[in-house]
């Protein structure tokens, strides 16, 4: 027997049951669900980073499930159900693909005319301006989510105010901020001012995460890149203490730092 997305909607309609439900799934609101909502959303993008395609099907199942839950808690409270969701996405994407439904319905004919990926994403942000502007939001950041990861909001912040014009033409004035920004660190931590030494740090990671912009890098997938790296080479280090004897005190920071040459040296 093979479910459907009819049943994933029953199935939840029965976890929220006020009488035979689940009692975990009963106290949950739509607050206390957003934690577990971004959980998924990085497991589904670790599995991918890992190229672990026999657990993504599952992860991304995990991630709808999510959305699910939400409905079944707009439904009850008569916000919305998932069927609203969808009517609402599909009418979405149909507005914000006129290059695909010129006559903006969903089983009319396709254009013809070839477009270009640049004209695609230049016509993208005309519509979600103009989505914007019918909100009647008048500032520029408007609606860029607090509640998105540092990095990724950093870099969502600098492309909308870049759209305004509010941007460094290239890459290389960026590498002069931060190296400016690196003084400005500098002196801070010379002067023991603890507040600035936060500031200033702050401002650094906000210039790399521009600079990443300007050389078409996502700061989220570098990092997570990085810190996939120094877990490779971390666990060589551990291997070769453990080899000799495993007292971590009896390795100097030289020695460890050979090994993680070492860890280099072969590709980890």
């Amino acid at each position: 027997m093979s479910y459907s997305l009819d049943d994933l909607i029953y199935l939840m309609q029965r976890l929220r049951d006020p009488v035979s439900g689940c009692p975990w799934d009963l106290e949950q609101d739509f607050a206390s669900i957003v934690p577990h909502t971004l959980e998924e959303a990085y497991e589904v993008a670790d599995t991918i980073e890992r190229r672990d395609w026999l657990h993504l099907k599952d992860e991304l199942g995990d991630l709808l499930f999510q959305v699910i839950f939400y409905a079944q808690l707009g439904d009850e409270e008569q916000r919305f159900d998932f069927h609203a969701i969808v009517d609402q996405l599909v009418e979405k994407l149909i507005r914000r693909h006129p290059h695909v439904f010129p006559d903006e319905t969903l089983r009319g004919e396709s254009r013809q005319q070839a477009i270009d990926t640049d004209q695609v994403g230049q016509r993208w942000e005309e519509i979600k301006q103009q989505e914007r502007n019918a909100k009647q939001r008048s500032g520029v950041l408007d609606e860029v989510p607090v509640g998105l990861p540092a990095l990724s909001r950093a870099a969502k912040l600098q492309k909308r105010a870049s759209k305004v014009g509010f941007d460094w033409g290239e890459a290389l004035p960026v590498l002069d901020k931060i190296e400016e920004e690196i003084a400005e660190l500098r002196a801070a931590i010379q002067a023991g001012r603890p507040q600035e030494i936060r500031d200033e740090m702050g401002d650094i990671l906000f210039a790399q995460v521009n600079l990443a912009r300007h050389l078409d890098v996502d700061p989220e997938q570098a990092v997570r890149g990085t810190n996939a790296k120094f877990e490779r080479r971390f666990r060589y280090i551990e291997l070769q203490v453990e080899a000799n004897g495993g007292d971590w005190s009896c390795f100097s920071l030289e020695q460890l730092d050979a090994w993680w040459d070492e860890a280099k040296q072969q590709g980890l």
